[in-house]
């Protein structure tokens, strides 16, 4: 869903994301459902549907796929993006259906939106992050998008159709990704096949947008946030969106955020009790090395000296961190250094922290320093994946494979299913000479991203490499036939 109008209004012809989201979710609902007579919507059993979970989450899977390999807005931060999956997770664990199984992921965009596909995939906009005034802000409009999720919404929606197979259920989706791209040719498509649907589902979207309030005000504050937050961010992208009149964004324009909605959420939070909840250093910390990334290097370090200057900020280390990492990106090293002393006096203690000193030894050229750095931050933060990551590349600059193998190795052995390891993996295995190796690895990453053609590639290449032994060369056999099986499936499954 899309949750803010943007800064400026606009382009004609130009389909934004949150647009794409909003109309996925339009084009897919099913029809308006009864109302009860409390005015809440009956829209049916939330775990009585026709759509398969396994399904459900096949479909999110190919789609969070498709944006990583393609969208190049896809932000591939692990500190970014470890910050918002600790936040989603905890919202998730207080949601209705705990166990369901989240996955969140974030998005270089300005525009201030967050959107909930199949099978509990959430994307997150930066603009969302750096727009939100408080963690409760955010948090209230991602236990919002959990919401869609954990009461099957598009799920359900499909349902009433009957339209449940991968292909129907994802090709909208993919077309509407598409968009981004080539708005001509994928609108063309949108509005030969969906147009209609669009134009006539907005009533029951309407209704699950409602529902989404109310289970994420439930959500919201069974996590320990301040239920306030929900209410007060959805009244300030009301009130914005008065600027904009007849070039309001695609959201306000298909999901509107009613007065009797805003009402509703702020008349829950006044019934409930006061709590204040302190924003967590992580939430300032990520603010402030996205609000880094800004505008050119110059543009940013004179944003960020021109709030502390001013005082204009609601934590002074978030502000100094992004002021950091913005002379980082200046090549500014002395005032890199100056402000990782000055977070070091204000007491902050955070991987994210040493992350960026051992980030700024490496730029300077002293690869020693940073890979002493990084010994030392895994040593208190050993499942920080910056820091895992990090490490690896520092131990290769310094021609040092040998130890980053034998350290991925170990890495792997906990996290099987992370493909930016296995990808170090291949680095430091061709690095070694190692080419059986290298292409297992390379093949395990592709197949992690939903690549089964490239990785079936990799795992013939190593077949053929001539350098590993019985055993290796069997787990490759074997791995390589499994594959192939699943690309059959797939292949059955499209037909």
């Amino acid at each position: 869903m899309n949750f803010a109008p943007r800064t400026q209004p606009s382009r004609p012809r130009r389909v934004r994301r949150g647009a794409l989201a909003t109309m996925l979710v339009a084009a897919l609902l099913g029809a308006m459902p009864p109302v009860l007579a409390d005015g809440l919507p009956d829209l049916g059993d939330s775990s009585q549907s026709d759509i398969p979970p396994q399904l459900e989450k096949k479909v999110g899977e190919s789609i969070l796929n498709e944006i990583r390999l393609r969208d190049p807005q896809y932000l591939d931060d692990p500190e970014i993006a470890a910050y918002v999956d600790q936040l989603g997770q905890r919202l998730a664990a207080a949601s209705p259906d705990p166990g369901f199984g989240f996955t969140f992921f974030v998005m270089k965009d300005p525009t201030i939106n967050a959107f909930a596909t199949f099978g509990g995939y959430v994307g997150v906009n930066t603009g969302l992050i750096t727009s939100a005034q408080s963690e409760s802000e955010l948090a209230g409009v991602l236990a919002h998008e959990i919401s869609h999720v954990t009461q099957h919404h598009l799920a359900r929606g499909i349902a009433k159709e009957k339209q449940n197979s991968i292909v129907a259920m994802a090709a909208m989706a993919l077309a509407l990704l598409a968009a981004s791209k080539n708005p001509d040719a994928a609108s063309a498509a949108i509005v030969g096949s969906q147009a209609a649907m669009v134009q006539s589902q907005l009533g029951f979207s309407r209704d699950f947008e409602r529902e989404a309030d109310r289970i994420g005000f439930q959500t919201l504050e069974k996590a320990g946030f301040d239920v306030r937050g929900m209410g007060d961010f959805f009244q300030r992208l009301q009130q914005a969106s008065r600027l904009y009149e007849n070039n309001a964004p695609s959201y306000m324009r298909t999901h509107p955020l009613t007065v009797e909605r805003i009402a509703d959420m702020q008349n829950r939070a006044q019934k409930t009790p006061y709590k204040q909840v302190p924003d967590s250093l992580d939430f300032h910390l990520v603010r402030g090395k996205l609000r880094a990334q800004l505008g050119t290097p110059r543009e940013a370090v004179a944003d960020l000296e021109h709030l502390l200057k001013e005082r204009k900020f609601a934590n002074e280390a978030g502000i100094r961190f992004g002021l950091a990492h913005a002379q980082l990106r200046a090549r500014n090293y002395a005032a890199v250094e100056q402000e990782i002393q000055n977070l070091r006096r204000l007491k902050v203690t955070s991987p994210m922290l040493d992350n960026l000193a051992a980030e700024s030894r490496s730029a300077q050229g002293d690869v020693a320093g940073a890979i002493a750095i990084y010994k030392s931050a895994l040593r208190n933060a050993p499942f920080a994946k910056s820091l895992m990551y990090g490490y690896s590349e520092a131990l290769l600059a310094d021609k040092r494979p040998a130890e980053a193998l034998a350290y991925l190795d170990g890495q792997l052995q906990l996290y099987t299913g992370d493909y930016k390891l296995w990808s170090l993996k291949a680095k430091t295995a061709s690095a070694l000479g190692r080419r059986l190796q290298q292409h297992q690895a390379l093949a395990e990453a592709y197949a992690l991203q939903g690549q089964l053609l490239p990785a079936i590639d990799q795992l013939q290449m190593a077949q053929r490499s001539g350098d590993g032994n019985f055993y290796e060369q069997s787990v490759v056999d074997a791995r390589l036939r499994e594959l192939r099986t699943r690309q059959e499936e797939e292949a059955r499954q499209k037909r």
